[in-house]
Formats: structure tokens, C-alpha cells, sequence
């Protein structure tokens, strides 16, 4: 029984590639008695080259295909060969193609080969992988008649009688109609007629039922018709090429569907998401229960996964993907982010020792099997009536992410070779992106981690200010950025307050972030104003840019960085502050009035633009909160950044709350919103130092000053209870000061600080910073700051208007239970600063000891 059946557009495709395929007729010692035209158009070569030719001509002797004078009696042994091999073009060009050979027999035995070749690189369909294709096609069985040019039979394989259920003997000698009257049949013997006379390929499809199936399914057929041609390119009759195309029809609208469903694969860089992606595609297109489970390190990119090989007594992965055609998946003993222990014996083990799939079609779940040594599996087995398994690993770069299990239990049909074929293209599309996102959560933790190191882990704000601070890392799909934040303890109890931003995402901002960090402690550490130290700063950046643009290798600069500087005075409670390209800060005064210094922008770091920063100097009353932040705080794609400031001063402003508090809510001015960029808050509550903790005199340059500095220091140690200090701050004061009066004009300035430690500041006109340097044993002189820097915590010198200050502190032999501080009272816990090697900042000069 047959019938015409229209070619959809789906079908059009296949038949496209058959009848691409180079058809070549071969003899029994392997000898090409017949080509196509196909055949030229693929290798080049006509017919008048080939036939009566060796078909070694284009068979290479090396590879998959076997040898020209050894490939009959191999075919021979197999009925037929088929896989994928390269074949030599006339131009010395090799060609990857599909090859099929079929034994073709004839009258009295005569044997003949029908070669087919087919260019992989041509074939269309899409949504296979290479390896699914030739499978297929390797897999497909092909009926093959040759007829003459009376269109009588002269050679058959043995598929064709289970396609049309004709004896060979029956169809040898006979024309189509002659053996199977109908329209069907004479349909056919036109189109091969027309093919005889234009040498053209045809192609149609048709149903028939088959004789070993009676009043069963009909199956679908693919018959393409080629024209032979001789040496002389005259025709020698036809060759009808029939395919079963039933099953490979239902693999390809499986792995359509699957190909459109994985475009759904991989939106989201997060592991857990795209395994449970990869469950639902599956149930019920391929199975009735999947569960997807990763090596226990893949979910948080910790480590490497484990290695294809790999063996032990037990593996530990972690369900990330579940779903079944049942409510509430009770196939699984495990939730999704439980831990699942694979034993030694299960089918797991060997997927991981080997790197292959397993196919499983008919579950044994008998006594004295791996079930058995599993005994949650083997409950769960029983109960839900699991009857065939596949288990496919997840590969990726040499290494195995975890496996995914396919079960079966309400389809009968046990899983085939077919099905295995098509759950590894799924799983291999998966794969990919469950990599690409193991990369990255790899990297983003990485990040994170650099960035928690290189930030401080605990802010000093001594005597000066109090402090909190929040950092928040923008979502998983940004990654980390390059914020941060910093309070830095200067000399005379005043204090740094830094934060800056790093342009980008990831580990590279992070790094970029560190070494930007680092400069500006160096950078502090030479005292230098605001305006001073972005200017230095951002020569900085400029040399890294360059020095990063000379290595190719190298990621991104750190061009585009912003930063903002302050550094407040707790004695004239002063703060001076400049910005570079930064947003400005936020100051809300003891009664809640929100103001914005007018601070000059200024421009991002390593632009190159040679602008100088500016630098304001305000005056805060005791108890101000100055709040610094990145604009990941304020601005958002759907917010101007002042809108974001404004509601930042509302929500600090508040009164009568603590610093914690206050970050917690400022933090939460845009509430249902992931932060699309980091976001960074530093918040500080003035202090102010109380006077009697402070004592200053100016004496005049001439040497009488120095008995004077010394009995004014000792009497000052006296009234705050420190004469234990006195003996070695009498020897500082009165090096400093032999130093002012020797090398300096005017006025000297003493002045001695009582906060967390002992500060000694001496003020002169000297725009020279002084140095340490070796003295030999003869040497009359240079000994003095060597002594004190022998007798100090630490020292150095800062320049000031009009001159510069040269300072030493001491610690506290046994500090007081409370500094009298106005505005606040001391940071609870917080101790002095360990001493460190002494060290000098400042430009070196040769003039003073």
C-alpha cells in the first residue's frame, strides 16, 4: 500500500542533502564504473577522469576509510561500511565527508559497491551537532536499486526488500511497474525517466506499509534518483536511492525542539539557574524524571572541578536541577542544594571514571546489583516504578561539572541509542553555559575576596572622628567593582578620609582598586593637601595607564577612576577636602541641616587633562556628620544622581541616631532595587579636641629658646600627670627646636597634643624638610634626628603655609581610661596605633641634622 506524501519545508531540507550526495559505482576490486554529476560538482573530477579509475584516486589509503585494496573484503565482511573519512578534490584539497558504501548484487552473484559521500560542511541541519548527524546517518538503513536505461532492475541491496517487501530475484530484470503496479510506481518511472534525459537529480517522499507490519504504522521514504554516467559521459542507466526517513524524521523534530528549547539555556551566569533550565527542557521531551547533579564546588566557582579519571570511595555532588512529570518530583531523595553521595559501585562512578555515558535500558534493580548499595536510590526505584536510566556527564574543558539522570517511568518504551544521542547534544549545549557560568562565579568570588582584602577591616579615627561604613558589591550579573574607603591616622591627631571608585567590574577593578588604595596611603603619608595629593595621584594613574598600554597582556588601566580627599583637624575642627571627578559629600550639621560644600569637581583620574584640584577648607561644629559614597549609593538607570543625593541628605538627617543605624538606613533609600553598581558609604562624626589638651608657644630664633622649650614641655608633662614622658620629650623638643633655630628665620612654634599618643610639633619659616643620614664616629654633628628618631613611636615633617612643622609622637606608658574629647566620646576598644620603624616623609635635602 503506498501513497504520495506532499515535502514540507522540514523534509525539503533532508532532501536537499541527499541530493547533494557525490554517488559513485564501484566493481568488486574496487574500480569506478559509474559517476555522477553530484560527484563532479563535490571533488572536481569528471566522469571521464574517474571511471575505469582506481577509486584510490580519491580515497585516501590513511584515515577512517579503509584502503582501495583491502576495502572489499572488508565490506564484503560487514555488508557495507559506513562513517566519516576525508576524500581528495582535483584542486589537492581534502574534503571531510559522510561515506556510506552498500553491496549492490546482481545476476548470478555479481557483486557491486555503491559509494555515497556527503559534505558535513553542507549538511543543514542546524540543530545537530556533528557528531549527532553522522549517527544518524550512519544508523539510517538505505535501500539501493541501479537500472538500466529501460529502467530494468540490474543491481539491489538487501535493504530494499524490507522497505518494499520485493525478492531480489523478483525485481532483478524487471521494471518498477512490472513488480508493483500503481500510480505510485509509475510516478516514480516518469521521474526517472526525466532524470535519464536531463541528467538531473530528483527527489520525492512517499508512505508505504510495510509486509512485516501489516495494518501498522505506514512509514515515510525518501527516494532520490541519480543518473550514471560511463568514461564517455553517456548515460548507463539510474541509481534510486530509498531511506527509511520514519525514525531519523522523529529524531530530527526531537532535536528541533530541543534545539529551540536550549536557546533557552544559559541567560543567566548562574549555575543553579541554568541546571534547572536544563531539568525542564528535558521532562517530558526525553524523560519523565532528570535530575541534574554538579561537583559540590561548581555552584560557587570554588576550586577546580573534578577531573575526568578520577576515582575514590566516595564522590559528594549537589542537586542543582529536578523536575519531573509528577507534582512535587517524588522520584528524588534529595532536594535541589542538597548534597548527593554517589558510592563506588553505581553507574556515577564509572560516567566519572570514564568521561562516557551510560545507557541503561532496562533498569536492574534485582538483589546483589549497585541499587542495593544505595539504599535511598533503590527506595525511591521501587516506588516510583523506574524502569530505564541514562546517565550523561557534563564536560567542559577536560573536566567533569557533574552528571544528569534521565529516567523513565510512566513510558514504557526503554531508552535507545537514539535517545542517548539526543540527551548528550542537550546536555553538551548546557555544558557550555553551566562553564561560562562556573567561570564566572569563580571570578566574581575571586573578585570579592581581593576586594574584601584590600579594604580595611577596621577604620581608625582615633581622638579625630567617629565611624562606620557599609560596602555592598553590585549583583551577580555586574560582578565586584573597584569602590573604596579609607580613614587614615595623620599627625596631630588629624585624619584622612579617602573614597574613590575604580571604573569597571570584576577582579581586574578590584586589583586596580588595591593599587590605587596603596598610592594614596603613600601619598597621606607625605602630608600633602587634598588639591596636592590628587594632583599626585593622578600622575599616578597616568604612569600606570602607559605602563599597562606598553603590555598587551596586561588588563585595562585604571583610567577613569574618581576619588574624593579630606582631612579634618579635630584642634581647629577644620576640614580641607578636594575631589576628583567624584560625587560631592554630604554634611548635615547637630541640628539636621543638610548642606553641599561648593567642592570643584575637578576631573577623573588619568584623563591626562592637567587640570589642577582644587581644595576647600570648611569649619564643622562639633558633632557634624560628613558622609562620603560612591554613585552606586545614589544613581541608577532610572534616577538623576541628584535626585540620589537629595534623598540621601533626607535619610541622614535623622537625629538621635547612631552611625550604624544611619548606614543601615541610608543604604536603603531605594528599596526593591539591586544595586547595578557597587555601592559605598562612609560616615564620620566629628570630634573636636578639648584645649586643655593642647598647649602652644611661639619663641624667638635665637639659641636661649631652647632651655626655654625645654622647661615649657616639662612643666606642661607635669599638669597632665606625664612626667614619666619628660625626660625623653625634653630631648626631642630640644633637638627639633636647636634644628628651627639653626636652619630657619623667624618666629619657632612648640606644640605639644595629649590624645591617644604624645605629639611634639615645632614650626618654622624652613621650607626644607630634614633627613636622616649616616654619621661616621667623628662626625660633630647629624646625631640629633637620629635621636629622635630613636626616642619616638615615629616622626616625620609636613609643609604648612609659610613654612613647615617637623613632629614626633611618643607613646603613652600607660594610656588614660578616657581622652577628654569634645563632641563624642573615644572609640570603645580602639587601641594605639603599634609602634612602627621610624621614617621621615617629605622631599630630602642635605642642610639640617
Amino acid at each position: 500500500m503506498t501513497s504520495t506524501d506532499t515535502v514540507t519545508q522540514g523534509e525539503h531540507a533532508s532532501a536537499i542533502e541527499r541530493s547533494d550526495s557525490a554517488i559513485a559505482m564501484l566493481d568488486d576490486q574496487g574500480t569506478v564504473v559509474g559517476w555522477t554529476r553530484a560527484a563532479e560538482r563535490l571533488l572536481g573530477y569528471s566522469a571521464g577522469d574517474v571511471v575505469g579509475r582506481s577509486a584510490a584516486l580519491v580515497l585516501p589509503s590513511s584515515g577512517t576509510a579503509p584502503a582501495t585494496s583491502a576495502f572489499a573484503e572488508r565490506c564484503r565482511a560487514r555488508n557495507g561500511w559506513s562513517g566519516s573519512t576525508a576524500v581528495c578534490h582535483q584542486d589537492g584539497g581534502v574534503i571531510d565527508v559522510s561515506l556510506r558504501i552498500s553491496m549492490l548484487r546482481g545476476l548470478d552473484g555479481a557483486v557491486r559497491w555503491l559509494v555515497s559521500l556527503t559534505d558535513i560542511g553542507r549538511l543543514s541541519w542546524g540543530a545537530m551537532s556533528e557528531s549527532v548527524r553522522e549517527s544518524l546517518l550512519a544508523h539510517t538503513p538505505i535501500g539501493v536499486v541501479v537500472r538500466d536505461p529501460g529502467l530494468r532492475c540490474t543491481w539491489v541491496d538487501d535493504t530494499m526488500e524490507r522497505h518494499d517487501g520485493i525478492s531480489r530475484d523478483r525485481r532483478l530484470g524487471r521494471r518498477f511497474t512490472e513488480v508493483l503496479p500503481g500510480a505510485q510506481a509509475e510516478a516514480l518511472e516518469a521521474m526517472m525517466r526525466e532524470v535519464l534525459r536531463t541528467g538531473t537529480t530528483r527527489v520525492r517522499e512517499y508512505r508505504l506499509s510495510l509486509p512485516a507490519d501489516p495494518g501498522g504504522e505506514q512509514h515515510s521514504f525518501a527516494v532520490s534518483v541519480f543518473c550514471l554516467q560511463d568514461a564517455d559521459a553517456q548515460v548507463l542507466g539510474v541509481c534510486v536511492i530509498s531511506i527509511d526517513v520514519t525514525e531519523s524524521r522523529r529524531s530530527r523534530e526531537r532535536l528541533t525542539i530541543l534545539g529551540e528549547a536550549g536557546t533557552r539555556l544559559g541567560h543567566t551566569l548562574d549555575v543553579m539557574r541554568t541546571s534547572q533550565e536544563l531539568a525542564d527542557i528535558a521532562v517530558p521531551l526525553l524523560a519523565d524524571y532528570v535530575a541534574v547533579d554538579l561537583e559540590q564546588s561548581v555552584p560557587f566557582g570554588e576550586g577546580p572541578p573534578v577531573h575526568i579519571g578520577s576515582s575514590g570511595e566516595r564522590l559528594v555532588f549537589r542537586r542543582a536541577g529536578l523536575a519531573s512529570i509528577h507534582q512535587g518530583v517524588p522520584e528524588s531523595p534529595w532536594a535541589r542544594g542538597e548534597p548527593v553521595v554517589v558510592r563506588p559501585a553505581s553507574p556515577f562512578m564509572d560516567v566519572l571514571r570514564t568521561g562516557r555515558s551510560h545507557l541503561e535500558p532496562f533498569l536492574d534493580s534485582t538483589p546483589g546489583t549497585w541499587v542495593d548499595e544505595d539504599p535511598a536510590r533503590a527506595r525511591k526505584i521501587h516506588e516510583n516504578g523506574m524502569h530505564s536510566l541514562m546517565v550523561v556527564p557534563i564536560r567542559a574543558r577536560h573536566a567533569l561539572l557533574g552528571v544528569v539522570l534521565f529516567i523513565r517511568t510512566e513510558d514504557p518504551g526503554p531508552f535507545q541509542e537514539v535517545d542517548l544521542l539526543l540527551a548528550e547534544e542537550l546536555v553538551g549545549r548546557a555544558a557550555l553555559s553551566l562553564d561560562n557560568a562556573r567561570q564566572y562565579a569563580r571570578e566574581h568570588t575571586a573578585a570579592l575576596a581581593l576586594q574584601r582584602t584590600l579594604l580595611p577591616h577596621r577604620l581608625r579615627g582615633g581622638t579625630a572622628v567617629e565611624t562606620a561604613s557599609r560596602y555592598l558589591p553590585a549583583d551577580m550579573e555586574n560582578g565586584v567593582g573597584g569602590d573604596w574607603f579609607d580613614v587614615i591616622p595623620l599627625s596631630g591627631a588629624r585624619v584622612a578620609l579617602v573614597v574613590g571608585d575604580v571604573v569597571g567590574h570584576g577582579i581586574n577593578a578590584a586589583a586596580n582598586m588595591g593599587r590605587l588604595r596603596t598610592a594614596v596611603h603613600t601619598l597621606a603619608d607625605m602630608e600633602l593637601p587634598p588639591g596636592e595629593l590628587l594632583t599626585h595621584l593622578d600622575d599616578t594613574v597616568q604612569r600606570l595607564a602607559e605602563e599597562d598600554a606598553d603590555a598587551s597582556d596586561q588588563p585595562p588601566a585604571v583610567v577613569g577612576a574618581t576619588c574624593l580627599y579630606a582631612v579634618y583637624d579635630p584642634v581647629t575642627r577644620r576640614c580641607a577636602m578636594a575631589r576628583a571627578g567624584h560625587p560631592p559629600p554630604v554634611i548635615i550639621d547637630p541640628r539636621g541641616t543638610v548642606t553641599f560644600p561648593d567642592l570643584p569637581s575637578g576631573t577623573p583620574l588619568g584623563t591626562g587633562l592637567g587640570v589642577p584640584f582644587e581644595s576647600v577648607e570648611v569649619e564643622l561644629p562639633e558633632g557634624s556628620l560628613l558622609a562620603l559614597y560612591t554613585d552606586g549609593l545614589v544613581e541608577t538607570r532610572d534616577q538623576d544622581i541628584d535626585v540620589g543625593i537629595g534623598h540621601l541628605g533626607a535619610a541622614l538627617s535623622q537625629q538621635g541616631q547612631s552611625l550604624e543605624d544611619l548606614c543601615a538606613r541610608a543604604t536603603e533609600t531605594l528599596p526593591g532595587q539591586a544595586p547595578s553598581d557597587d555601592v559605598t558609604l562612609l560616615l564620620v562624626r566629628t570630634r573636636s579636641l578639648s584645649p586643655t589638651r593642647v598647649a602652644s608657644w611661639t619663641l624667638p630664633c635665637d639659641q636661649s629658646s631652647v632651655r626655654s622649650a625645654r622647661h615649657l614641655a616639662a612643666r606642661q608633662l607635669t599638669a597632665w600627670g606625664l612626667e614619666r614622658l619628660e625626660d625623653s620629650t625634653k630631648l626631642i623638643v630640644s633637638e627639633l627646636v636647636t634644628n628651627a633655630v639653626r636652619h630657619a628665620t623667624g618666629p619657632v612654634g612648640l606644640r605639644l597634643i595629649q590624645h591617644q599618643v604624645l605629639t611634639c610639633e615645632v614650626t618654622d619659616a624652613s621650607v626644607c624638610s630634614p633627613r636622616l643620614r649616616r654619621t661616621g664616629s667623628a662626625d660633630e654633628n647629624g646625631r640629633g634626628l637620629l635621636l629622635v628618631a630613636q626616642l619616638s613611636r615615629r616622626w616625620g615633617s609636613r609643609s604648612v603655609a609659610g613654612g613647615k612643622v617637623v613632629w614626633a609622637e611618643e607613646d603613652l606608658a600607660s594610656p588614660p581610661s578616657h581622652v577628654p574629647v569634645r563632641g563624642g566620646a573615644p572609640v570603645p576598644g580602639e587601641q594605639p596605633v603599634p609602634a612602627s620603624p621610624s621614617r621621615v616623609s617629605g622631599t630630602r635635602v642635605d642642610r639640617q641634622e
